[in-house]
């Protein structure tokens, strides 16, 4: 898809976003999930994603995770330096933290966190999980102790060919 706009400011931005929130609604008429995301760079979009955990099976098939996935095939490459995730909603931590790792330079969004738990979403107690100490949690994430912990990172150390993250 071609939506040719500068990822500026003002009106650019606008129709960025009414395009995130358009894939959300149409994927609502689909029978899916309420969220849209797109990525673009130098006023093109990239790739476009909508949520698909449910018709997938994929609890981390999010919209901005689909559209960020799109984007690096697209371009070839694991970072969107350069590019811009536009997002129907907020991102959740996983989206975010997605959007950290694929090194975008910018998440714009409509939504955020407090409209999506209004419409029965978990979004906002996920960010304020996060918020909280680890052994409150109520799935319990704990370190064991192993002999061997960090012997996958020295071998990755010791390639010269290792590609930086």
């Amino acid at each position: 898809m071609t939506l040719q706009v500068s990822t500026g400011h003002g009106q650019d931005e606008l129709a960025l976003l009414t395009e995130t929130v358009r894939l959300a609604a149409d994927n609502v008429a689909r029978g899916g999930g309420p969220f849209g995301a797109l990525v673009a760079r130098n006023g093109e979009v990239l790739a476009v994603g909508s949520n698909q955990v449910t018709p997938t099976l994929d609890p981390t098939a999010h919209a901005e995770v689909v559209a960020i996935r799109g984007a690096c095939r697209r371009l070839g490459d694991f970072r969107l330096t350069g590019c811009v995730l536009v997002t129907s909603c907020e991102p959740c931590p996983l989206c975010l933290s997605a959007a950290l790792w694929a090194r975008v330079d910018r998440v714009l969004y409509a939504a955020d966190r407090h409209d999506a738990a209004a419409a029965g979403f978990d979004d906002l107690a996920f960010h304020r999980l996060f918020e909280t100490p680890r052994e409150t949690w109520s799935v319990r994430v704990e370190q064991i102790d192993h002999a061997e912990r960090t012997a996958p990172f020295a071998a990755w150390l010791a390639r010269p060919d290792r590609t930086k993250y």
